[in-house]
């Protein structure tokens, strides 16, 4: 890991709250010049600190009201098996997150979201319970959404 400095370390905190700021606007709040901002944000991408710049939506005016977390266990805990498992789920638009656990019943957990259970239903039967190896599936759906953030903690990186 190559050593960030406190204008990384800003730099990347201001594109986690708004990728759409000019080079100018950036150096301003960072308080660099615009080429060794510009600079910089190319390294960091060079590095693989940025891996790429979305927009989030708004899941409700798209309707997308349903979110569900489930949980997937395995018969099997051969690599074959979860490696079939991860090319099937990798297909699936509706699943956000998937990720191998330990420390509980399940070998996954899956975060989906889905217009309502009409078509959560569709996924369930129609896709996750016929993937070879799966022996459980367990659903939880969100009430609601307390908090939700896509910026990671750079705090312990700072000296």
């Amino acid at each position: 890991m190559t050593r960030l400095d406190r204008y990384d370390l800003n730099i990347l905190a201001e594109l986690q709250r708004d990728a759409t700021l000019s080079n100018q606007d950036l150096a301003e709040r960072i308080g660099l010049s615009p080429s060794p901002c510009s600079r910089r944000v190319k390294q960091l991408e060079d590095d693989g600190y940025i891996l790429g710049q979305v927009a989030l939506l708004d899941r409700k005016k798209l309707g997308l009201t349903l979110t569900a977390y489930v949980l997937i266990g395995m018969d099997k805990h051969t690599p074959e098996r979860f490696e079939h498992f991860q090319q099937i789920i990798r297909q699936c638009p509706e699943v956000l997150e998937c990720s191998l656990v330990t420390g509980m019943d399940a070998d996954y957990q899956l975060k989906v979201v889905v217009p309502d259970m009409d078509h959560y239903q569709q996924l369930l039967l129609g896709t996750l319970t016929r993937i070879e190896g799966v022996s459980s599936v367990r659903s939880s759906f969100v009430l609601q959404q307390i908090l939700s953030n896509t910026q990671l903690p750079l705090q312990h990186l700072r000296n």
